[in-house]
């Protein structure tokens, strides 16, 4: 008889337990900011390079503004990644990208908010070997990721981007080619939103 009652107090006090949780509804207006890590993987078949090391992993940081409750923009970037090339030298690549972000559930109230988006990726190279220029790349990048509300301003975020990344070499003055890079990126950390 007491399990008979247990079980429908049981329900209902999960159904007020989940009717409490925070729901989160992204509309237009709202502005956040992003931080966390990730870990990046080049491609394999790289061009005049022989290697360029993968699976590095660096702080990532960037910030957004909804125009539309699906719709808004994102600027992101990510701390210097230090890749290995032949022979053991070095060389920095700094991402830069500006994206237009769709958000499938804006204007919805739900504590799971993914996304979807695409724009310019900019890379900047640094800190070359010695005799060795490695130009700036301008290419696409794509991204999906996804936000879960932890509080109504605080949340998780988890997100996966792919960016077309070529640099055309130099060694003292003279082209060699291109070094392919086309990063995946996968990383988490928190959103908070205003």
């Amino acid at each position: 008889m007491r399990a008979n009652r247990l079980i429908p107090t049981a329900m209902i006090a999960a159904g007020c337990l989940f009717a409490s949780q925070v729901a989160l509804a992204y509309s237009a207006g709202d502005t956040f900011v992003r931080g966390g890590f990730a870990k990046t993987d080049t491609r394999s078949d790289n061009g005049v390079l022989d290697t360029i090391s993968s699976g590095e992993t660096g702080f990532t940081f960037g910030a957004g503004y909804l125009f539309h409750d699906n719709v808004g923009i994102e600027l992101n970037s990510s701390e210097k990644i230090e890749h290995t090339i032949d022979g053991g030298e070095t060389i920095d690549r700094m991402p830069v990208n500006l994206m237009v972000n769709y958000y499938p559930l804006g204007g919805l109230d739900s504590r799971v908010q993914p996304y979807a988006g695409a724009g310019l990726n900019y890379t900047r190279f640094s800190g070359e070997p010695t005799g060795i220029n490695a130009r700036r790349s301008y290419g696409a990048v794509g991204q999906l990721g996804v936000d879960l509300a932890v509080t109504d301003h605080f949340l998780l975020n988890g997100f996966a981007n792919y960016a077309d990344v070529e640099s055309r070499l130099s060694v003292d003055g003279d082209r060699i080619g291109r070094a392919k890079v086309d990063p995946l990126t996968i990383g988490g950390g928190v959103t908070f939103r205003f």
